[in-house]
């Protein structure tokens, strides 16, 4: 920590955001500014969670919107109940198999979209737990939206990177000034997009799905050579879902369930469970090794196991039982990183026969933005919403404002796969929203942690850092989420196309060299990264047990500012 302002134990170069009536950490200061003005005003978590979300698809634009889907996992301490609303959005009845394989997913433009969702899972949930007006959540984004916001230095240099989105006609009209990319600290307006969130405010979200809005972006598919039809957006719907966890050093860790990525993070926490990783000591040799370790057995499970869980079974209580763990964790090799790591065998660990095959069929650059609340009753809630990759397709339909996702471009073509693109099917999701809580006096649920982070496939080995630097090491969250971060990429489990690459454990500057030599001695091809350079951007609520006070804390490695009250 030495030569760290903010630093206890560990670096920390912010300080750790404290308050006791409510937290708001987002990935922009104008988005956690809109939740704690709707907590201030006696909004609950949900009504400040849902003003971070139309807020930061204004003023993050990059990174999210209706144009595209998320998860929100919310937390009512009344009641001790938790639940998941997942707000992914379907492959378009058009888009077989067939369309693609000649030619593959495109990165961008029309054919990389899929369903938008998003809005569907904001409305569902404000029915079911908002206290305050819709209108009144939205403003703060209204307002950003048509009046404009000064563009970040992030941002601008995020548009300048990315030609479609100054290029194409509709795109270039809000992203572009003069034929040039628009630069740090001029106003973006969105005045379209505000229109659609009004016309959303006076007839609801039918007029997306059912109604003018929808009608004018199938329109643009239709002129653009897309797949979307109204019968993709009328037939979308949200699912209320009931979180998967496991128990880790005295804590419960919730996650969402297929088809997001979440059993992964828990998986990674059952196999470090096996050793002693205190002792290892935080950001050592020997514990990086063993998560890294850790890591590549749950990404092959994952990409032998999980897809849509409408479409396949997949095997939730075998993969996240603990005599799995145990039994996996004795192939870790603590001296040598393995050559090649396969998937492991859950059926075994849970009741009910193997299917035949892979399935049982049962029905029919950074992407995403993370922001937890928690409010001054102890309802919390951990939300993902997601673009696909850095502005999504680059596409804005027509004159609705609204910026289309690419996430078309998480499918696999492999017909044997099981994550293949079928029409009317969910791709399999990086997106995982976190909760932990210890076990009360009382036998209710103790709220500790609430967090998550975007970034594709770096999400679930971010949280898996952060969430031990806490829980094991005992770090503020300010020293979690600054701590050096390390992300492995794993050939043939990668989310997003082509699926290949190659094997590099990307390690930020500031691990010590002698770590870094030391691991490439036992075998990790690592390469170095700058030193903040690491993807994603964790935002992290800790609860302290006996005064109830809030600590936040949100990544420097983006815009993102913790907020309390």
């Amino acid at each position: 920590m030495a030569g760290t302002p903010h630093g206890q134990a560990f670096a920390s170069n912010r300080p750790v955001v404290m308050a006791r009536k409510g937290m708001v950490s987002s990935g922009h200061p104008l988005a956690s500014q809109a939740g704690i003005t709707m907590l201030q005003r006696g909004g609950n978590a949900v009504d400040a969670a849902l003003a971070v979300a139309t807020a930061i698809s204004v003023v993050e634009p990059l990174m999210s919107g209706i144009g595209g889907d998320g998860f929100i996992m919310v937390y009512t301490k009344a009641d001790d109940k938790l639940q998941v609303v997942n707000a992914t959005g379907a492959a378009p009845y058009a888009a077989t198999l067939e369309k693609y394989q000649a030619s593959g997913i495109p990165m961008k433009g029309i054919l990389s979209v899929s369903v938008p969702s998003l809005l569907k899972g904001w409305t569902e949930v404000h029915a079911r737990y908002g206290t305050l007006s819709l209108s009144e959540v939205m403003q703060p984004a209204l307002d950003l939206a048509a009046n404009g916001f000064p563009v970040s230095h992030l941002l601008a240099k995020n548009i300048a990177s990315d030609p479609l989105i100054c290029e194409f006609p509709t795109s270039a009209a809000v992203y572009a000034r003069a034929g040039r990319p628009i630069r740090a600290g001029e106003i973006l307006y969105q005045e379209n997009l505000a229109k659609t969130y009004e016309k959303i405010l006076r007839q609801g979200d039918g007029v997306f799905y059912e109604g003018e809005v929808g009608h004018a972006i199938v329109k643009f598919f239709e002129e653009q050579g897309g797949l979307l039809s109204m019968k993709d957006l009328a037939d979308h719907h949200v699912r209320w879902q009931e979180p998967i966890s496991t128990s880790y050093r005295g804590h419960r860790v919730y996650e969402a369930p297929p088809n997001s990525s979440g059993h992964v993070l828990l998986q990674a926490l059952n196999l470090a469970e096996q050793f002693d990783l205190r002792s290892l000591g935080a950001n050592s040799l020997e514990a990086i090794h063993m998560m890294v370790e850790a890591k590549r057995m749950a990404f092959a499970d994952r990409e032998a196991y999980m897809a849509d869980p409408e479409w396949v079974e997949v095997p939730i209580p075998g993969l996240l039982s603990k005599e799995y763990a145990a039994e996996r964790a004795k192939g870790i090799d603590v001296e040598r990183a393995a050559a090649q790591v396969a998937a492991g065998d859950p059926w075994r660990y849970q009741d009910g026969a193997k299917p035949n095959g892979t399935a049982r069929v049962s029905a029919a650059k950074e992407d995403t933005t993370c922001f937890a609340v928690v409010d001054q009753w102890g309802n919390a809630v951990s939300m993902l919403q997601s673009i696909q990759s850095a502005f999504g397709s680059s596409v804005i339909a027509g004159d609705t404002g609204v910026l289309l996702n690419n996430r078309m471009t998480y499918w696999h073509l492999d017909p044997n796969h099981i994550d293949v693109l079928e029409p009317g099917k969910r791709v399999r999701h990086t997106m995982n929203p976190v909760m932990a809580f210890r076990e009360g006096a009382d036998g209710k649920r103790e709220l500790a942690l609430v967090c998550g982070t975007p970034g594709a496939d770096t999400q679930v080995q971010t949280n898996f850092q952060v969430v031990t630097h806490v829980l094991d090491f005992g770090m503020t969250v300010a020293e979690a989420v600054e701590a050096p971060r390390w992300r492995h990429v794993q050939d043939g489990t990668e989310s997003t196309v082509p699926h290949a690459a190659t094997d590099e454990l990307r390690m930020e500057g500031r691990f010590p060299a002698d770590v870094t030599d030391a691991l490439k001695k036992r075998g990790h091809p690592v390469t170095l990264l700058q030193d903040w350079e690491a993807a994603g951007s964790e935002v992290m609520i800790q609860v302290d047990p006996d005064t109830g006070v809030l600590s936040g804390a949100a990544d420097p490695r983006r815009d993102g500012y913790a907020i309390g009250w």
